[in-house]
């Protein structure tokens, strides 16, 4: 199973340190528990927004344990919520001839 797994901060309710301990912490708990990383992806230095972006690949009896992991970080750091997008079917998109936009 694929999921997306999205933090943020850009409510400013966290330190710049907090922050940076609680994306440190979230990664980490995605490499503890996900079968594999797919990407990680973060919001731009100059944006006004701080956000945090992990594609995992996890095995069905880790889900469970894993969101528990991350209400528990949220909890922690005073956030009120993690999202977790999990992808109930991956489309590939074929590269097609004559087709224009």
């Amino acid at each position: 199973m694929k999921a997306y797994i999205s933090i943020g901060n850009s409510d400013d309710k966290l330190s710049q340190k907090k922050w940076r301990q609680f994306l440190g912490d979230v990664r980490s708990e995605c490499y503890t528990f996900a079968q594999e990383i797919r990407g990680l992806w973060f919001s731009e230095p100059v944006s006004k927004y701080q956000n945090a972006c992990f594609c995992v690949e996890l095995h069905d009896d880790n889900v469970l344990e894993f969101k528990k992991t991350l209400s528990r970080l949220a909890h922690i750091y005073g956030q009120d919520s993690v999202t977790f997008d999990e992808v109930p079917e991956t489309v590939l998109i074929v590269p097609r001839a004559g087709t224009t936009t």
